[in-house]
């Protein structure tokens, strides 16, 4: 049940609104102290207040200091005003002040619950933003949201490495998101104003994928009835994103080596060599290492590839941030369907965290996309996401044997995952682990979670 305060000295009152709000766990308070002490203790979302308060019973100057109070130390606390039906001009007052409405006595409970209801979902609606608006300022990269130590530290090094010319190769499953680095390197670099043009090696048929990358002249072959230029020639000046590389033909591997070493290429056709001012940034799901060992991918181009690699860790090993992309996509979708989907269900939110995500962050999001059209209630359920957990796929790590790491190892991953499934709201991520909030913030601050 949702908090709600109750700022009331008369007992009768007290006793009539509290069978009237059964519906609510309600607490109450009798003056300006304790109504602070409960604002602090239990965070009511939502605070009917009396403004008729001793010392001061028969004016409103106790009641409005406890309204200024209770806005500076929450100020996203919906304060409901109670007034008489004479007292209109000080109900006015306290909305000036910051009071969210008033209701009159004698009470409707009709009126009364419309108004609790109306204040509650407005609370969510500001947090659900106030939330979506830090996520935003706090994302390390572009298009990247995630909690976990080593993605953040795959993006300080993005940033690093953007305002040079070194090539980079990203490397990671399908689905982890290589191509959002890339272009992050891209937008981060003296080189965001130019083009950035992407060729994926594996999506072109080999007998095309020469003359789109290096161009061609006119009659080099049937049909070229025109000169056309090539993808790294049209990436003059900017960045050339080659996704994944490891697919590219051995015949067309020599001729990318020397463009890397020379800077120039020659068109299908053509005899002049052609200069040309490119960063190389390249992608791949595939272990180059083990493709030279076969014999499939050159050594030497694969260091002048690698000067650096980013290794981007898979989904399942990256703990949090499965709930916190779920609630991302979640609320994405919903608002284009034009849907008011809530959340996730815990039974729900605990199938997410578990399964192994074989198509990694892809693959999460067509699964949410698909819940914020096919979800029935408020709430996703289980069966809304349509998981079957019994095929997840992936490989596990193999679970350490110190006891200490352990521990120390779930209850982190713990900890980010009751933060993720309540977006950051401590008292409530305390409650979902069974733990005081002192010794959350303690926790906390022993694994550096922020």
């Amino acid at each position: 049940m949702e908090t709600l305060l109750l700022v009331e000295d008369d007992v009768g009152l007290q006793k009539q609104l509290r069978w009237q709000l059964e519906g609510f766990s309600l607490q109450m308070a009798g003056c300006r102290s304790d109504a602070i002490a409960c604002l602090r203790r239990f965070e009511p979302k939502v605070v009917l207040l009396d403004l008729g308060l001793p010392p001061d019973a028969d004016g409103v100057s106790e009641g409005l200091k406890t309204l200024e109070e209770l806005l500076a130390l929450m100020p996203m606390t919906k304060v409901i005003v109670l007034t008489g039906n004479t007292d209109r001009e000080n109900a006015v007052r306290a909305v000036a002040l910051g009071a969210y409405d008033f209701c009159q006595k004698p009470f409707e409970p009709q009126v009364l619950a419309l108004i609790l209801e109306r204040a509650f979902a407005l609370h969510r609606l500001e947090a659900e933003n106030s939330s979506l608006k830090t996520l935003q300022t706090s994302t390390p990269l572009q298009g990247i949201v995630t909690h976990d130590p080593v993605m953040q530290q795959l993006c300080k090094t993005v940033k690093r490495v953007a305002t040079s010319e070194v090539t980079v190769l990203v490397n990671g499953e399908s689905g982890t998101g290589k191509e959002l680095f890339a272009r992050a390197t891209h937008h981060l670099s003296p080189r965001s104003e130019q083009r950035l043009v992407a060729i994926n090696c594996a999506a072109i048929p080999e007998n095309l994928l020469e003359s789109e990358l290096f161009g061609y002249e006119k009659g080099a072959f049937t049909g070229a009835s025109k000169q056309t230029i090539g993808r790294i020639e049209y990436a003059q000046g900017g960045t050339l994103f080659l996704d994944e590389i490891g697919d590219l033909p051995l015949s067309l591997q020599a001729k990318l080596l020397r463009f890397l070493q020379e800077r120039v290429i020659e068109r299908l056709g053509g005899r002049a060599e052609i200069p040309v001012n490119v960063r190389v940034v390249c992608a791949t799901h595939q272990n180059l290492a083990e493709l030279i060992k076969q014999g499939r991918f050159r050594e030497d181009l694969y260091y002048r590839l690698s000067e650096i690699v980013l290794k981007v860790p898979p989904l399942r090993m990256r703990p949090g941030d499965i709930a916190l992309l779920a609630n991302v996509f979640l609320e994405k979708y919903a608002a284009s369907q034009g849907r008011s989907l809530r959340g996730f269900k815990p039974e729900a939110m605990a199938t997410l965290t578990h399964y192994a995500w074989p198509g990694n962050v892809r693959e999460l999001e067509n699964v949410i996309k698909r819940v914020s059209v096919m979800a029935e209630g408020p709430y996703v359920g289980t069966p809304d996401l349509g998981l079957d957990v019994t095929e997840e796929g992936g490989a596990e790590t193999p679970a350490p044997l110190n006891l200490r790491q352990v521990r120390e190892e779930a209850e982190r991953k713990a900890i980010l995952d009751a933060m993720a499934q309540t977006e950051g709201n401590i008292l409530q991520a305390a409650a979902l682990l069974g733990v005081s909030r002192p010794t959350l913030y303690g926790l906390m601050h022993q694994y550096k979670i922020r």
